[in-house]
């Protein structure tokens, strides 16, 4: 089973369907974390919402999201581009527990208030964020409030992590999916709530049976309507942008004063990416040649 998006029309109709398949990223995420069980499971969901606004986005251009509440998780933060690369991080990855299986599932983890945002790149050096406060305090849920009050969208979100034996051994994250149904401006709006409803009902059977073979396996389940055409399909992964060259721009950008200040005080400089963990020295004698040549 690899990651992979696809994205879909119904012609007839004139909605759009897309589907993310996260499981491997999501796992992955999960391992370069060192999440418990509920933060790798909210990390997962976070990512495939990532992977499913990416696909939304135009052009060359990044999308972020980020929930705050004042539960144990404390947060979360995750973004995701067209080329269909995420990452992120929780703001806190020991969480363990969650409720019970119902409506109030993660109500322990999220707490009583907190706020989900979104900040889109329009190109540009543009940029626009709107948020919600967090109702549901289920991801799925509080995303479609998102798109409803934000984007006046009405929206069919669903985020699936279904269980399975893998290696002979349980895994929680066993299947990591998400679904966005969204209708375009001339859509039949009671063709659209249908269509969702049904998705939202068959979702967990097709992933089940078709996941193995592919995003475009599942959907051809889910969707057998001849009228169903597919616009995009790409490989999902998780990954950072992050480099040396990155973090020496940072270093520049903090003065010349501040720059001889750590160079005194630590004697080199020291940086953990947050979405990937990965450390970066940068040591002394690179912070002198810096310094020397006049750069800052």
């Amino acid at each position: 089973m690899s990651d992979e998006l696809v994205s879909g029309l119904l012609k007839k109709s004139d909605v759009r369907v897309v589907l993310a398949l996260t499981t491997e990223l999501s796992r992955q995420a999960r391992a370069t974390h060192h999440t418990a069980p509920a933060a790798a499971a909210l990390l997962s969901q976070s990512l495939t919402a990532a992977a499913l606004l990416g696909a939304l986005q135009k052009g060359e251009s990044r999308v972020n999201l980020q929930l705050e509440c004042d539960g144990p998780l404390r947060g979360l933060f995750v973004d995701g581009d067209t080329s269909g690369l995420v990452r992120g991080y929780v703001k806190n990855t020991l969480v363990e527990y969650t409720g019970s299986d119902d409506q109030y599932h993660w109500r322990p983890v999220l707490g009583n208030k907190g706020f989900l945002s979104v900040l889109r790149d329009l190109g540009g050096g543009e940029h626009y964020r709107s948020s919600v406060e967090l109702e549901r305090f289920d991801l799925a849920g509080d995303l479609e409030r998102y798109f409803h009050q934000s984007d006046q969208l009405p929206s069919h979100v669903v985020l699936a992590q279904l269980p399975a034996e893998v290696g002979g051994k349980p895994e929680s994250l066993g299947i990591v999916a998400g679904l966005l149904v969204q209708p375009l401006p001339n859509a039949d709006l009671e063709v659209f709530q249908a269509l969702g409803e049904r998705l939202r009902r068959d979702a967990e059977g097709a992933l089940r049976a078709h996941a193995p073979a592919g995003a475009s396996a599942v959907l051809r389940a889910l969707l057998p309507e001849a009228d169903f055409e597919v616009m995009a399909r790409y490989p999902l992964r998780f990954g950072c942008s992050c480099s040396e060259d990155r973090v020496k721009r940072a270093l520049l950008a903090m003065g010349r004063e501040e720059l001889q200040d750590l160079l005194e005080k630590e004697g080199q400089a020291e940086a953990t990416c947050q979405f990937c963990t990965t450390r970066y020295v940068i040591p002394g004698d690179e912070i002198r040649r810096m310094l020397e040549s006049g750069s800052v």
